[in-house]
């Protein structure tokens, strides 16, 4: 089990970054076989990013249950360029997967959602929890008076 900390942390990362948001969604349970290739890809390929250089951008993730999974990059270039590398596994899953769906998109549906986060313009909170989220893809700091309420943690510098 994880160490949870119990004060309120907050999380920093250094300048701009993309938060990636990324899941499945089983619309038909009994046609294991169009879903379970989507299922296990997605923990190779988070494996492949924890253990790939600093030049990639991957900043970390953070698991919202089975299906979806939350990404953090350094940049949507960063993000883009891993996409796109022939040499990684996300392209030979990408295509594969797409000329399994072609004709049966309503078996398995996915789904993604980018976004372009400028420096300090974001907040976060967390309490009784591991490090996740922010904090585990930048820097966790403890929440003093001066960063107490949700509006001062946006507009801190």
């Amino acid at each position: 089990m994880p160490h949870i900390i119990a004060q309120r942390t907050t999380a920093r990362i250094e300048g701009d970054f993309v938060v990636f948001v990324i899941g499945m969604r089983v619309n038909k349970p009994w046609k294991i076989h169009k879903w379970w290739p989507v299922l296990t890809a997605m923990p190779k390929m988070l494996m492949e990013l924890e253990q790939a250089p600093e030049e990639y951008g991957f900043l970390g993730h953070h698991s919202l249950g089975l299906l979806n999974v939350l990404q953090y990059w350094r940049s949507f270039d960063h993000l883009e360029r891993y996409a796109h590398n022939r040499d990684c596994r996300h392209w030979p899953a990408w295509v594969e997967f797409n000329r399994k769906m072609k004709d049966t998109r309503e078996d398995v549906g996915i789904w993604h959602e980018t976004y372009r986060v400028r420096a300090g313009e974001y907040e976060a909170v967390y309490s009784g929890t591991p490090v996740i989220g922010l904090a585990k893809a930048g820097q966790r700091l403890a929440i003093d008076a001066a960063m107490d309420g949700a509006r001062q943690r946006i507009e801190a510098d």
